[in-house]
């Protein structure tokens, strides 16, 4: 009796693209009242990238496809799907994602933006991994993309050092494998949302509301609390699906937000801090971007290597949040 193959999403490859300008502490301290020294210790920041003239979301997105597509061997009419999570879009319609597809000269499949905030990335993973699961389409790009610089209140201390734009995608392509957990792709996603807690992160704006786009709005405490919490049950739920535990993982790579909740959910959830890939000190939040731009990073200089185990997690305004465990 032969033995059944299983359809997985295989990470094919994966691209970055960042803004040309940095902003350090020592230049926020020049715009607000902070310092390098409080902002580190309290985040782990010391720089971001912040989007200049002719910088857009789906600018971003496209350069950040283009380098995904050439690192997998691709070309961009192998793409049927693009999956786009952004909370910064260039514009209230059309889709940031049909702006990359005409950028990259694709006319076939579909092409839509995700809105779940920092944790975008993880759910528009996890909803191309299905779209691939199904057989309607072979190949995707996923892309988190932001400029949170356009929605930050500058005056703001307590935010505006806190966020950066970036945008990072990876190519998934549909492959038949044995089976069984030591496949590569995705191996499982588990998705979370609780309604009831926007007013702790949110923006103050929008077309149906105020007619504006607003500026961000957070208390800080109440969310470094709830993301500590709420990100274990997605791990613990990728372990018990797949059978594996925290010292079966090779990497680590959670949502950069902030260091001190990085460090702390991998101390609560067993995880070795030498597994985590750390980006935040070099991009600050990139919301939806911060962990494609952090498996490029990862992926790059040899860290992240085909067959390692890595999971991903993310928690976002809304509540959202989310975790997905890849074979590499």
């Amino acid at each position: 009796m032969t033995q059944s193959t299983k359809t997985r999403s295989v990470v094919a490859g994966v691209g970055a693209c960042l803004p040309e300008k940095r902003l350090t502490n020592a230049d926020l301290a020049r715009i607000v009242d902070t310092s390098d020294e409080w902002i580190f210790q309290r985040t782990g920041i010391r720089e971001r990238h912040i989007a200049g003239e002719g910088e857009t979301t789906s600018t971003l997105a496209t350069e950040a496809a283009r380098r995904a597509l050439s690192a997998a061997g691709l070309a961009a009419e192998d793409i049927d799907l693009i999956v786009l999570a952004t909370s910064t879009p260039d514009y209230t319609f059309p889709s940031t994602a049909t702006q990359v597809q005409a950028a990259l000269g694709i006319t076939r499949g579909a092409a839509f933006d995700l809105q779940a905030v920092c944790s975008g990335f993880v759910f528009a993973l996890a909803t191309a991994d299905k779209f691939l699961l199904s057989g309607s389409h072979k190949r995707a790009l996923v892309i988190g993309a932001e400029t949170f610089s356009r929605i930050l209140d500058w005056k703001d201390r307590t935010t505006c050092v806190l966020f950066g734009d970036g945008a990072a995608a990876v190519v998934l392509e549909a492959r038949e494998g044995a089976g069984s957990t030591a496949d590569r792709g995705v191996l499982t996603t588990h998705l979370r949302s609780d309604g009831r807690h926007r007013e702790k992160l949110y923006v103050d704006g929008g077309p149906s509301t105020t007619q504006t786009v607003g500026h961000l709005r957070m208390m800080g405490r109440d969310v470094f609390r709830h993301a500590v919490g709420m990100v274990t049950d997605v791990i613990t739920d990728a372990f018990n699906a797949t059978g594996f535990g925290p010292d079966d993982l090779d990497w680590f790579v959670p949502h950069q937000a902030n260091e001190r909740i990085i460090d702390a959910s991998a101390d609560k959830l067993h995880i070795a801090r030498e597994k985590i890939v750390k980006t935040v000190s070099m991009h600050g939040n990139t919301s939806a971007a911060s962990i494609p731009l952090a498996l490029s990073v990862a992926s790059a200089d040899g860290r992240i290597k085909p067959g390692d185990l890595v999971m991903i997690e993310a928690m976002g305004g809304g509540f959202t949040w989310g975790s997905a465990l890849i074979r590499w």
